[in-house]
C-alpha cells in the first residue's frame, strides 16, 4: 500500500518540473559551448583518438572524440552548478 503523503510529494515534485522552463536548457547548451570552445585548446593531447565530426572542425580546434567527452563532460558540470546556483538566487 502507498502512504498518501509520499503520492502528495511525488505530484507536486512532477507538477514543479513537468511546468518547463527555457532558462533552465539555455543555460546548460551555452555552458556546453563555452567547455568546449575553451577546453579544446586547453587539453594536453587533444589529437589522441579519433576525430570527433564537428560541423566547424577549426572553431573547435579539430577535437578528438575523448577531448570532446571530457569537455562535454566538464561543461555539464559547470551548467549544472550554474543552474544550481542561479536556481538559489530565483534568476532562472
Amino acid at each position: 500500500m502507498i502512504n498518501s503523503n509520499l503520492l502528495a510529494v511525488v505530484g507536486s515534485a512532477m507538477a514543479d518540473t513537468a511546468s518547463g522552463n527555457w532558462q533552465k536548457p539555455v543555460v546548460m547548451f551555452v555552458c556546453n559551448l563555452l567547455a568546449l570552445l575553451v577546453l579544446s585548446r586547453v587539453i594536453w593531447h587533444p589529437d589522441v583518438g579519433p576525430k570527433m565530426p564537428l560541423p566547424f572542425p577549426s572553431l573547435f580546434n579539430n577535437v578528438s572524440v575523448p577531448a570532446f567527452l571530457a569537455s562535454m563532460s566538464a561543461g555539464h558540470i559547470l551548467g549544472a552548478l550554474m543552474i544550481l546556483t542561479l536556481g538559489t538566487d530565483k534568476y532562472i
